[in-house]
């Protein structure tokens, strides 16, 4: 098994790459997506000007957990509602580093099904 610490660094270097390659705009912003043990937090980022646009995560979801599949659904759809109301309909999908497996395609395949366009 590999250290919690070695996991958390392996996963930056990967996001560090992704990032290099990615960038957000005012008229395309990056899909931001943080997932710890326990909760899913997603930010609509303006790279340009380096301003967050929108934010929604499973606490300010008020979900009684949000380390499930299920609640990043639910966050998937909440900060699609969120980018239809700031007139945002296409995105740039940063997976910060993880696999796009889990919590991660829940959140995306959520965020797509609510109209967001990546």
């Amino acid at each position: 098994m590999i250290p919690q610490n070695l996991r958390n660094e392996n996963r930056q270097r990967v996001h560090a790459r992704i990032r290099r390659k990615m960038q957000g705009t005012a008229e395309r912003p990056r899909l931001n997506v943080y997932r710890s043990l326990n909760q899913i937090y997603t930010q609509l980022i303006d790279d340009a000007t380096g301003t967050t646009l929108a934010s929604a995560s499973s606490v300010t979801a008020k979900l009684k957990t949000g380390g499930n599949v299920a609640a990043a659904k639910e966050v998937g759809k909440l900060i699609a509602e969120k980018a239809k109301e700031k007139g945002i309909k296409k995105v740039v999908f940063d997976r910060g580093g993880y696999l796009y497996h889990g919590r991660i395609k829940a959140l995306a395949d959520a965020a797509r099904e609510a109209g967001l366009d990546f």
